[in-house]
């Protein structure tokens, strides 16, 4: 069986990441949602939180699994027994860092791949740091993530300002 694992934040969860997770999901006989702690990053949403909107989010989809995970990737796709990692492109821009993750996660795990998919054109601007932007200012996410996302948003900033 090939699995995949599709790691990220995930703070929250787009439409661009469900259409990637959705694409993967057709590829592999099974994908692993991995939402990292990435506490370095200052997570809008706990790591609880983030799982629960990603399984949520993703629930019509019969070969996915959800999960949290603070440790090296490589660490993750082997516990999972993986092989590989998708990853999503959307610019050029994210192609540098990618590339840079890609070889590293290669020095560390030489047999764990790499493989890159690019979101539907449509949704290949749409970036978690800019709807948790649009949010926080009151702002209309409905065309970037599910509804469930959309009001877990306002309830954190609401719970934020109060």
């Amino acid at each position: 069986m090939k699995r995949v694992v599709y790691p990220g934040t995930f703070d929250p969860i787009t439409n661009g990441h469900i259409d990637l997770v959705q694409r993967a999901s057709k590829l592999f006989d099974s994908v692993v949602i991995a939402v990292a702690a990435s506490n370095r990053k200052g997570p809008l949403f706990t790591l609880e939180e983030r799982v629960s909107l990603a399984q949520k989010a993703l629930s019509h989809l019969s070969n996915i699994e959800v999960c949290g995970f603070d440790c090296l990737l490589k660490d993750l796709v082997e516990e999972k027994q993986a092989y590989g990692v998708v990853r999503g492109l959307r610019a050029v821009s994210d192609f540098e860092y990618e590339f840079q993750l890609a070889n590293m996660n290669r020095a560390l795990a030489p047999s764990m791949e790499s493989l890159f998919l690019t979101p539907a054109e449509h949704l290949s601007y749409i970036s978690s740091s800019l709807v948790k932007e649009i949010a926080s200012l009151g702002g209309d996410v409905s065309k970037f993530v599910p509804k469930l996302v959309q009001s877990a948003l306002t309830d954190k900033y609401n719970e934020l300002k109060a």
